[in-house]
């Protein structure tokens, strides 16, 4: 049984293409941003911008404190 799933997962992971990426036939690629001064490549549009996976800046509390007092946190009004 382990040497039939090691197979088939080789195989598995051999099937992966190692060309570089082209568009489908008849279709282009996307147009290019106005302000770019050459066509962008295919591992440029794959990246992730960082607007879409953006870091976290504040750090969660690791234990009990009293918050400081913040001047706009004001309650709803009536």
């Amino acid at each position: 049984m382990r040497i039939a799933a090691l197979g088939a997962f080789s195989l598995l992971a051999a099937c992966g293409s190692r060309q570089p990426l082209q568009p489908a036939p008849g279709q282009k690629l996307p147009p290019q941003p106005a302000v770019a001064t050459s066509p962008q490549t295919t591992t440029q549009l794959l990246e992730i911008p960082p607007i879409a996976k953006p870091e976290r800046i504040d750090e969660p509390l690791k234990r009990s404190e009293e918050r400081e007092v913040d001047r706009f946190d004001l309650p709803p009004p009536n």
